[in-house]
């Protein structure tokens, strides 16, 4: 048990030095809210928006916010947001994001496998994007769980494990990653199953993916000087004549064969936790 919350801790540290640095390389005018939402390239966080229908109002936890797509985003929407992340100079950036669009929101520094800060039903949605790769799962879910209120979602998107091309594209990575990530693999699907009374996924990015061997073959970049997804992001107007017919093609393969999902680049998940009122007592 010691070694254990040792390790947790040592891998915390490292993530918190790794998006501290990665901070200050940051520049907040060039940070993608509206397109990490808007643009053909970015289906996961669209697909995940017509889950949560309307948010304004709403009380909502972003966990591992980093730049603040996310969270400035929704506080644009109207929603109540608390933004959190292990790096109190990835939260510093996100605050000026959220002032260069018009907008307020809350941060606090905690770890998304420990919200001990926030009392049990507290919000109605907890969202976070490419975090659950970087922590203990069972561990983070059992806390979204705790502060969701009955009958709120939280939603998440995360890179999937199974594809050999990607596999070898995050070896390749080293520069822009850390070290502890691992992407969600089928057999986890069981712990959102047996915490949440819904679950909803969905899977993006298959025959898409040529536009990751593009980016290597043809444009020669190394995935190591340059992150591929926020590629995608800035140069989407480029690629949309290659992505929507490859996007189309997934669209069918899925449906016909959706086991195939596993061999996609990432995940989305919604999940809804029982409320209070539908309860079998």
């Amino acid at each position: 048990m010691v070694r254990q919350k040792l390790k947790m801790v040592n891998i915390e540290e490292t993530e918190k030095e790794f998006h501290d640095e990665w901070a200050k390389n940051i520049q907040p005018k060039e940070v993608p809210v509206i397109e990490t939402f808007s643009v053909s390239t970015s289906p996961e966080a669209q697909w995940i928006l017509k889950q949560l229908k309307d948010i304004e109002g709403k009380q909502l936890l972003e966990l591992g916010c980093g730049a603040g797509e996310g969270a400035v985003y929704f506080a644009i929407k109207g929603a109540k947001v608390v933004a959190t992340d292990l790096s109190p100079k990835m939260l510093n950036v996100v605050h000026e994001v959220a002032s260069l669009h018009g907008t307020s929101l809350e941060t606090k520094v905690c770890s998304a496998e420990d919200l001990s800060i926030f009392p049990s039903d507290s919000f109605d949605i907890v969202y976070a994007a490419n975090l659950l790769h970087h922590v203990n799962i069972e561990k983070c879910l059992d806390e979204v769980k705790r502060v969701l209120r009955p009958g709120g979602m939280a939603a998440f998107w995360d890179p999937v494990a199974h594809n050999p091309i990607i596999n070898v594209y995050r070896k390749m990575a080293q520069k822009v990653r850390t070290s502890d990530e691992h992407p969600i693999r089928r057999s986890q699907m069981v712990m959102f199953k047996n915490r949440f009374s819904q679950v909803k996924t969905r899977f993006f990015w298959l025959s898409t993916l040529i536009i990751f061997m593009k980016f290597y073959l043809i444009d020669r970049i190394h995935p190591s000087s340059d992150r591929y997804w926020k590629r995608i992001l800035l140069q989407e107007k480029e690629l949309r004549k290659l992505y929507r017919p490859l996007a189309f093609i997934d669209r069918i393969l899925l449906k016909i064969i959706p086991v195939l999902g596993w061999l996609s680049w990432n995940i989305a998940i919604v999940v809804t936790k029982e409320d209070w009122d539908n309860e079998v007592f």
